[in-house]
């Protein structure tokens, strides 16, 4: 688990169920999953954000893809915990910007090798940093004769943690928000949306 800026109890109930810790201050994404890799011990890597939850199925779908040989890695159906009309139109919005990418995140399944075989997560990315990630897995799964998998039978349920700050149209309402924080590199959207909300 890595602790970024906790003010909370995160890390003394983390250790009471034995997770490793690491640490990670920088508003940023990449660096932060960097950090977790860096300390992990297993031949498969998964990734997942503190506000969302793994299907009781998630780990042994990713076991069993994985033990094929026919899968690089990739990444997850994604759930919110609630639905509206604004938040349909949001995923509606932002499956525009990443269909041509063709790839799933949400939770990120791989190697250690293949994680290592593409340098990580991409620190230059304050936002996008997993869709960066998946297309750079992509790529090597095809330059390797394997697929990029998602998992349908064992969706990510996420938080609408940010729907319930900002209002479930405001993605929708502000296409430029949209834009700047598709373009990966723009820290001040970062911190309107992802590092700062509520401190």
């Amino acid at each position: 688990m890595v602790l970024n800026r906790c003010t909370d109890r995160t890390e003394e109930i983390a250790r009471v169920h034995g997770a490793v810790i690491a640490r990670e201050e920088a508003k940023n994404l990449a660096m932060i999953r960097n950090a977790g890799l860096a300390v992990a011990t297993g031949e498969i890597v998964m990734t997942v954000d503190a506000d969302s939850r793994f299907h009781p199925c998630s780990f042994v779908d990713v076991v069993e893809k994985l033990a094929t040989g026919r899968y690089v890695g990739g990444g997850a159906m994604v759930y919110p915990e609630r639905w509206s009309l604004g938040i349909l139109a949001t995923g509606f919005v932002a499956a525009l910007y990443l269909a041509k990418y063709r790839v799933s995140f949400g939770t990120f399944w791989t190697t250690r090798e293949a994680c290592e075989a593409i340098g990580g997560f991409n620190p230059e990315f304050v936002t996008i940093e997993d869709v960066d990630f998946a297309v750079r897995l992509k790529k090597l799964g095809q330059h390797r004769d394997q697929k990029f998998g998602t998992l349908l039978r064992s969706a990510l349920t996420t938080s609408c943690r940010k729907f319930d700050s900002f209002g479930d149209w405001y993605l929708v309402k502000n296409a430029d928000f949209i834009t700047r924080a598709f373009s990966g590199r723009d820290q001040a959207a970062g911190d309107e949306y992802w590092y700062e909300p509520g401190r």
